[in-house]
């Protein structure tokens, strides 16, 4: 059996193996549940990174830098308002708050965990103990790494920012080329975080080999996504009509939307890594794929 057709064997196996794993798994339920701890998470995760950068850089240069990406959230559903106040309250925050954003911040690993656990129970190991606080504590390193990331960015997005005169204008070819960098800046960003929550936040012992390309495969995806929000944030209408107005409460569903959206693509490519990583899924495949070439 050729190597090509050895990959297309094993890969067709561990998509069947996911497509166990789903057939009874409460999918949308667990990227639900994530969607909850992740809305508890992302706002402190947002003031951790501009906050860090304060610390090198001060207070009123870091806030000058980061309100100057404004002109890369587009301004047709008003995304620029609460952006301005994640800004002001991130770049002014204090060390007792940022040790405070601690604790919200972590419940993303929680999340994930129990969301893990609900896809793919663990029946032949020992009852997973303290989930909640074991999840917390072991997603703290990836949000560090998160921190790094965003201060390592800044400088690139600032750069992409400039593509864009006169407040977002330029042509095809700048637009083109802001999209470009935002995703692999983002992309590259999120790959780290998310290999180490493969490898130490979610139940099991991924390798790092597998727990780093899947960061990889599910950072390209997520960045995608969120390239997709900017763009859903570009569309001239009015997110409160379905609910008499309120615009608060329609800007509110539609984020979560995306963010349900967003985590159920986490969870399968979880699913992916750990089945493809598992070592007796490896070896059935490995019997089944012998099987056929005899």
């Amino acid at each position: 059996m050729s190597t090509l057709a050895t990959l297309a064997g094993h890969t067709r196996l561990v998509v069947g193996g996911v497509r166990r794993d789903l057939a009874g798994a409460p999918l949308p339920s667990a990227a639900a549940g994530l969607t909850y701890f992740g809305g508890i998470a992302v706002v402190p995760w947002a003031l951790l990174v501009m906050w860090s950068s304060s610390v090198v850089h001060g207070d009123e240069a870091a806030e000058r830098r980061w309100a100057s990406l404004a002109v890369l959230v587009p301004p047709d559903m008003g995304g620029r308002r609460p952006y301005g106040a994640l800004v002001d309250a991130g770049t002014h925050l204090s060390l007792l708050g940022a040790l405070v954003l601690l604790l919200p911040a972590s419940f993303y690993g929680e999340g994930l965990r129990r969301a893990c656990l609900a896809l793919r129970p663990r029946d032949d190991a020992p009852p997973d103990t303290w989930t909640g606080w074991r999840g917390r504590l072991l997603s703290l390193p990836s949000l560090a790494v998160l921190v790094v990331a965003g201060l390592v960015a800044l400088p690139v997005l600032e750069a992409a920012r400039g593509l864009a005169p006169d407040g977002g204008g330029g042509g095809v070819g700048d637009w083109l080329l802001r999209v470009v960098v935002g995703f692999t800046v983002t992309w590259l960003g999120l790959a780290l975080p998310l290999a180490w929550a493969l490898r130490a936040v979610a139940p099991g012992r991924t390798s790092w080999t597998a727990a780093l390309l899947g960061g990889l495969a599910i950072g390209s995806f997520l960045a995608g996504f969120l390239q997709g929000f900017l763009l859903f944030l570009a569309i001239p209408i009015d997110v409160g009509l379905p609910f008499a107005g309120l615009t608060v409460v329609g800007a509110v569903v539609a984020v979560g939307l995306w963010l349900f959206v967003l985590h159920t693509v986490v969870l399968l490519g979880w699913l992916l890594v750990a089945e493809a990583d598992d070592p007796d899924a490896r070896a059935t495949r490995r019997r089944a794929l012998a099987g056929d070439a005899a």
